[in-house]
């Protein structure tokens, strides 16, 4: 049975996300998750998710009109774990290209880009393979723990994150003519393009990472 733990998991709802297929993914490995838009509710979590399928310009005028996005910057810098999912991930850059020059929440430094392939269809849509950059970081210690370079995620997506310093890229992938970051954390925020949920069990052992990292801290 999978290991019950005493504090919730909030999955953040702003109208642009698969929240119940995230928060089945958190039950079926024994989290207790909440999905709620309430900033309380978020600040007393113990582990905060950001989901996200659309347009990244939108989602942050939602983000900030709803006050979400200090929120988010609150729990971020509180030092408790952070999961951003697909559109969630790229909210998390500095700025986005998509439909124009679009300012993001700037945890990390870089831009989201659109990819240009006469190769490969736009939006890659499908199951991928994940893999460890030379010399990057090891596994071990991130969400990405028991995975291999044999695994493959599903993706949806038109745009892909270039961050400023390659030091916070976990994983890469091949699309479009070119290798991107397909994953990435900086301390205690981690964040992939691929959605876990629809990975099957491979997707949801990032999930048992995060549930397994909250005990440790709990303990």
């Amino acid at each position: 049975m999978p290991k019950k733990i005493k504090g919730k998991v909030v999955i953040i709802d702003y109208g642009m996300g698969n929240l119940f297929s995230v928060k089945l993914a958190c039950e079926k490995v024994g989290m207790d998750a909440l999905i709620s838009n309430d900033k309380s509710e978020i600040l007393k979590a113990s582990a905060l998710i950001l989901p996200g399928v659309g347009a990244f310009g939108d989602a942050m005028e939602t983000l900030e009109k709803s006050d979400l996005a200090s929120a988010i910057k609150e729990f971020i810098d509180s030092g408790k774990p952070f999961l951003g999912i697909c559109l969630g991930m790229q909210l998390l850059m500095t700025e986005s290209e998509e439909f124009g020059i679009h300012k993001g929440l700037g945890i990390i430094k870089g831009r989201v880009v659109k990819f240009s392939s006469k190769k490969d269809k736009v939006p890659q849509v499908g199951w991928n393979k994940v893999s460890k950059l030379e010399n990057g970081t090891n596994w071990e210690g991130t969400l990405l723990r028991g995975l291999s370079e044999k695994d493959y995620m599903y993706f949806v997506h038109s745009f892909y994150v270039l961050p400023a310093s390659k030091d916070v890229i976990l994983s890469e992938t091949n699309y479009a003519d070119l290798k991107y970051c397909s994953s990435l954390q900086d301390k205690n925020v981690f964040a992939c393009q691929f959605h876990p949920e629809k990975s099957g069990e491979k997707g949801l052992m990032i999930y048992k990472n995060l549930n397994n990292l909250i005990c440790q801290k709990k303990n």
